[in-house]
């Protein structure tokens, strides 16, 4: 089993453990997240990887942003993370590259590496987005962040505030992949 079958699995074993913990039927998590019952199935079975877009859909079913969702599926408790042990995970979709850099404690922050290749898209429904308060911080290279009707233009060294939860699309209209760090300050 390779490494990102293997996150695929978990991912999929968190979101019915999720599902399950709140009493719903797969047919009821298809409704709260806009996601299809069969592919709800599929990634639970982990017979399908899921897309960004499709866990951020469903972390928002659950009132949980994707990165507490990914981190319930992928880390252990400590305050030191080493590289090689960070996860990562890998949009089968769009190649966008999420690595959990940040350790799973107790602390009300998440922090999270992103390549963003070139000419990739990511919509993220606001429902991603409900639960937390989140800053971009873009490393190399440009991106265009979409907010509602808002169009950002950030490049490196440039950091934004999200404001109010709304629709968002994730860009790089360049030629090189962007490298942007997403700090994630959860409700407590």
């Amino acid at each position: 089993m390779s490494h990102l079958d293997d996150i695929d699995r978990r991912i999929g074993a968190r979101i019915r453990i999720e599902r399950e913990s709140r009493g719903w039927s797969l047919t009821e998590l298809a409704e709260r997240s806009a996601v299809s019952r069969a592919m709800i199935h599929k990634i639970e079975r982990g017979e399908s990887s899921p897309t960004a877009t499709l866990l951020g859909k469903l972390s928002g079913a659950f009132s949980l942003s994707m990165s507490a969702l990914m981190a319930r599926a992928e880390m252990q408790q400590g305050r030191f993370l080493k590289k090689e042990d960070q996860p990562v995970w890998v949009d089968p979709q769009t190649g966008y590259e999420r690595r959990h850099v940040s350790p799973k404690s107790d602390l009300p922050l998440d922090l999270v590496r992103i390549e963003l290749p070139a000419g990739a898209d990511v919509p993220m429904p606001a429902s991603a987005y409900a639960f937390m308060r989140q800053l971009i911080w873009v490393l190399e290279g440009e991106l265009t962040f979409i907010e509602g009707a808002a169009r950002h233009h950030i490049s490196a060294g440039d950091c934004l505030e999200l404001g109010p939860p709304t629709d968002c699309v994730f860009r790089n209209e360049g030629d090189k992949p962007c490298i942007y760090a997403v700090l994630v300050l959860r409700n407590v």
